[in-house]
């Protein structure tokens, strides 16, 4: 993903486990990894939500603006 509103690169996973969803985001300039956890049904949003908390874990280290 490369735009002014998100990081530069990102990998994006998501891991089902029963009616859960863990959506993992890790930054690869950087390394740095967030994930969000949610129902199944909610694939957007915690996608929304994961790139929400790396931009704020970005921001914590002076990586993002």
């Amino acid at each position: 993903m490369t735009n002014r509103e998100g990081p530069d690169e990102v990998i994006v996973e998501f891991v089902r486990n029963g009616a859960y969803l863990k959506c993992s985001v890790v930054h690869v300039a950087s390394g740095v990894e967030v994930s969000a956890v949610g129902p199944v049904t909610e694939r957007h949003g915690l996608e929304r939500i994961a790139l929400s908390k790396l931009k704020r874990a970005l921001a914590a280290r002076g990586q993002w603006q």
